[in-house]
């Protein structure tokens, strides 16, 4: 089969791959009808997370599952699944309190399970789910997804999950006023989290157009292109003269840490999701003389897709919108490229 590694920066190939096969009772092996980058395989690929040596790579797929092991009874040939990016057991201590990311026996996409065997990546034709039945979401009712609906399933396997984690951990609730940081497929879907949650008034920080409008329409009453103080400030005279109740960090940079904490009200809450580089670590004292609590961290979106699922399904909330690219897996180096150069805001991959 085909499938996407990476040598080292910029540098992703397409290449032939030995065909998953079951390794273990507990595993299932899935088709996968679409995958994605993710803006976090953006680090490796810049060079900033080191490439020691040819892997595989991608961890957010849907498809069809073609066999499971013995063990296996809550999944079946044909299900249509969503597998979160995060892969997990579901019977841990970690995984039973809803912190599936932190799984005892979680397995690596493109890495190894608990055992050492290796794990496929999601951006190839086919992958070996270890944990399937604590992993993988069955879609009710689905059996062929067309491309709207397709999109909108990948980004509930990780974007759209951890918008609704950093929106859970800012504390939004209906009447509360919110800010985004960050204008990527995370942070647009912290907007639609948001606004989905009951925010009053919602503000994008975004600079490129086609990422502001898609912001409106997720629910953003306000988009703010300013950075720094020059943006806080902006934030405060739209807000009435004071800063938002709650903030979304959702880039991971010292500097966009720095911006959200610049844009939270005393006593507000700010969830973080970005993944961390570069940080220096949060500045205490601006967290005690301003008594803003924090909360995020890696989203278990296994926790969070029964409900959004069933939003996607009922139409409610359509998270697919931040795919604004589909391209072959064979092209998969000019995805990585285009998102690297923002030319995309996020491209789902089709075998």
């Amino acid at each position: 089969m085909r499938a996407t590694l990476i040598h080292g920066p910029r540098d992703i190939r397409v290449e032939d791959c030995p065909y998953p096969q079951l390794l273990a009772d507990t595993d299932a092996l899935v088709r996968v009808t679409a995958a994605c980058v993710c803006g976090s395989d953006l680090w490796p690929y810049r060079g900033v997370t080191e490439t020691t040596e040819p892997r595989r790579i991608g961890h957010e797929f849907i498809g069809v599952i073609e066999a499971v092991g013995s063990r296996v009874t809550s999944l079946a040939v044909g299900d249509f699944v969503v597998a979160p990016w995060a892969n997990s057991c579901g019977s841990c201590p970690p995984c039973r309190n809803g912190v599936q990311v932190a799984c005892e026996h979680r397995a690596t996409w493109g890495g190894t399970d608990e055992h050492g065997l290796p794990v496929d990546g999601g951006q190839g034709e086919a992958v070996r789910v270890p944990n399937a039945e604590g992993t993988l979401v069955p879609v009710p009712g689905v059996s062929d997804p067309d491309e709207k609906l397709s999109k909108s399933l990948l980004a509930l396997s990780d974007v759209m999950g951890t918008g609704h984690h950093a929106a859970l951990g800012a504390r939004v609730a209906p009447g509360r006023t919110v800010v985004v940081v960050g204008d990527g497929a995370v942070g647009l879907c912290g907007v639609l989290a948001a606004k989905r949650l009951g925010a009053s008034r919602i503000i994008a920080m975004a600079r490129y157009e086609d990422r502001a409008a898609l912001a409106r329409g997720f629910g953003a009453t306000d988009v703010v292109a300013e950075r720094g103080a020059e943006a806080a400030e902006k934030v405060r005279g739209l807000l009435g003269g004071v800063l938002a109740d709650s903030v979304l960090e959702c880039v991971g940079t010292a500097e966009a840490m720095d911006q959200a904490l610049a844009c939270t009200r005393p006593g507000g809450a700010l969830g973080f999701v970005g993944v961390p580089h570069g940080q220096d670590g949060l500045p205490m004292g601006v967290l005690f003389s301003k008594n803003i609590s924090v909360a995020g961290g890696a989203a278990s979106t296994r926790a969070y897709l029964p409900e959004l699922l069933e939003d996607v399904l009922a139409g409610s909330i359509n998270p697919g919108l931040v795919f604004d690219s589909v391209m072959g897996l064979e092209q998969a180096p000019e995805a990585y490229a285009a998102m690297d150069e923002r030319r995309s805001i996020k491209v789902m991959l089709v075998p």
